[in-house]
């Protein structure tokens, strides 16, 4: 991100006069999702919006996305959507996500490849790929997939959501990967603490646990390097015109 994020969080980036974890409160609010909680790492003491609950990742340098989620693992219980702080979305994606009665869905958007036309900085083999079948139950996900015959469909956004039977089996899954693994890699990630949320998500899959994507097209975008970020100032100000 160079510049941009030398003095602040990813998260408070702005976009069309509003931060990008605003954008997010605003919309989960409009929808009826009041109880909040976010983690910090990285500059935390600049992240104090009111009316949420925090919780503190001092390790952020040492672990990874799965890790750090888990500093909130006693909010993963009845309902319960994920996100991560690095991308801006429009409501109706998140809408669409509440709307599914799976018990783990995952936000997939299957026009993902346009994302990429044009992004140097963060090639496509960044990209955290999905593989579906028939019924949209992920087979394989992660930004490395290996040995497949079938092309990626989708790319996780990095947005899920968990009935309390989907919350408990993470938290299972979580725990007995976590003692599993103590030593040596885990699923696609050189350790269990430098996991990503989809390394998880995969164990779960290879244990013939049904894990559902919500199919999207496009109204998102991620921020991982100063060119995304002037991409998406661009794409939000485009479809608001």
């Amino acid at each position: 991100m160079k510049d941009l994020t030398a003095n602040s969080p990813k998260c408070l980036l702005e976009i069309d006069g509003k931060t990008i974890i605003q954008n997010a409160l605003d919309h989960l609010r409009s929808l009826g999702v009041n109880d909040i909680a976010v983690v910090k790492g990285y500059l935390q003491d600049k992240i104090c919006l009111p009316d949420l609950t925090y919780y503190i990742n001092d390790n952020y340098l040492q672990n990874n996305i799965l890790t750090s989620l888990f500093y909130a693992e006693k909010e993963l219980s009845d309902d319960v959507i994920i996100l991560y702080s690095d991308i801006i979305f429009e409501k109706k994606v998140v809408e669409k996500l509440i709307e599914s009665k799976y018990d783990i869905s995952l936000v997939t958007d299957v026009k993902w490849t346009s994302n990429y036309i044009e992004r140097y900085d963060h090639p496509i083999g960044e990209a955290e790929k999905v593989v579906f079948d028939e019924k949209f139950q992920v087979q394989h996900i992660g930004k490395i997939l290996q040995s497949n015959k079938k092309e990626p469909q989708g790319e996780f956004i990095g947005m899920l959501k968990l009935s309390a039977i989907g919350a408990e089996t993470l938290k299972q899954f979580y725990h007995s990967s976590k003692e599993k693994y103590k030593t040596g890699p885990f699923q696609k990630a050189d350790s269990f603490q430098n996991a990503y949320l989809t390394d998880i998500i995969q164990e779960m899959v290879d244990h013939s646990v049904v894990v559902h994507c919500v199919p999207i097209e496009n109204g998102w975008r991620e921020l991982d390097t100063a060119e995304d970020f002037n991409k998406a100032k661009t794409f939000f100000k485009n479809t608001k015109s």
